[in-house]
């Protein structure tokens, strides 16, 4: 027998204690990998989403939900803008490029965006099927909300009243889907995207006086100099709010990430907490295990291999724990992936992998490493003749 069966043997020899040191390990590990992945996730979808905007400009309120609402669509809008105090910014020398949006309805939890052809062309967008809308009530659909409600080119629907599920339906005014959007890992995926025309088409028959209303517009800058001037004119001299993407989502992240500091430690915590199991573990089966390790030094076994023999065990014990957590840490990411799909939401994948996974592995064994070490020294120095006599 080698040193790997022999502990292999040991820890099956006390089913209840590997088991629950096992879970100890597996807890920690799994929630600082999904914390890992997550984080990662999100932050690196929501720059993809910001990159290329400089400034959203919408009605005055929260910049952090005007943030939210025009660029990740995630909250509600901070309210509607006059489209000629949006067309008088976006004629400014210091604006590049100005993507209007138009929201206020829904498709089955989809947002329908009433937008231009720069705003998919922002992201590079490209066609599945079908062409781009090109008059009112034609809609584009981003590649989720084709999957999710299982609507092709030709297919019609109508919106509802509001940003999420349960409003009024705008039943007399049906859009025709004339195009599908291939998957781009953006925002657009979970978007319906029209023609400004059409949501003011729809609202001017629903009896609302919005026709000359926007809701946001997003800014490109002309130049560097722009960024330093921009915003605090825009805030000053209009009635509009100026956001930057870029400052409210480190605002946003720096908000999260309290939690998710939190999160960790208490993960670190259980891992710390296994490895203590782990130290009383083999320190109690040391004692159960005395007139073993006397035979096996009768045997030939050096001090050496007997010390290797309760280091391995350790190693062992904490790397199936670390193993196990790593795979339950990227279930529970695929879970919380899958709940956050279905809210329309951000989209998290547990089939992704973070470059730090081996370190966690490497502090899983290291614990179980460091909690062998006393009952490993303390079998280096066993005293075979005491031992055998007693039997």
């Amino acid at each position: 027998m080698n040193l790997a069966t022999i502990s292999l043997a040991y820890l099956r020899a006390r089913p209840l204690a590997t088991a629950l040191n096992l879970l100890l390990l597996a807890l920690g590990i799994a929630t600082i990998t999904l914390l890992l992945l997550a984080t990662a996730q999100l932050e690196e979808r929501m720059s993809r989403d910001a990159r290329g905007i400089d400034l959203v400009a919408g009605a005055k309120g929260s910049p952090m939900q005007l943030v939210l609402s025009a660029v990740y669509h995630l909250d509600a809008p901070t309210g509607n803008i006059q489209l000629a105090d949006a067309q008088a910014l976006a004629r400014s020398p210091a604006v590049k490029k100005a993507i209007p949006l138009a929201l206020g309805d829904s498709f089955r939890g989809n947002r329908i965006v009433g937008t231009n052809h720069d705003y998919p062309a922002h992201y590079g967008a490209k066609l599945a099927a079908g062409r781009l809308w090109g008059e009112p009530m034609e809609a584009v659909l981003g590649a989720d909300v084709a999957a999710g409600a299982g609507l092709a080119v030709g297919a019609t629907f109508t919106g509802a009243h509001g940003l999420a599920e349960g409003g009024d339906m705008h039943e007399q005014e049906p859009f025709k889907v004339v195009g599908v959007l291939a998957r781009s890992g953006t925002v657009l995926d979970r978007l319906v995207l029209t023609s400004v025309e059409s949501v003011w088409e729809i609202h001017e028959h629903a009896g609302a006086a919005e026709r000359k209303e926007i809701t946001a517009l997003l800014i490109q800058y002309a130049s560097p100099l722009a960024a330093a001037t921009m915003p605090r004119q825009v805030n000053a001299s209009s009635a509009l709010q100026a956001a930057s993407p870029a400052y409210e989502s480190a605002r946003l992240f720096r908000m999260i990430g309290v939690g998710a500091d939190v999160l960790r430690a208490f993960g670190l915590v259980l891992v710390l907490v296994a490895g203590l199991s782990v130290f009383i573990a083999l320190l109690n089966a040391l004692e159960d295990r005395r007139y073993d390790l006397a035979v096996m030094r009768m045997l030939g076994a050096s001090r050496a291999k007997l010390m290797g023999l309760m280091l391995l065990e350790g190693a062992v014990l904490s790397a199936l724990g670390g193993i196990a957590g790593i795979a339950l840490g990227h279930l529970c990411a695929q879970g919380l992936g899958a709940a956050l799909k279905a809210a329309q939401q951000t989209a998290v994948t547990g089939w992704a992998w973070h470059p730090r996974e081996p370190w966690l592995l490497a502090l899983a064994v290291g614990v179980g490493i460091a909690a062998a070490l006393l009952p490993a020294w303390r079998a280096y120095r066993t005293d075979v003749a005491p031992v055998l006599a007693e039997g």
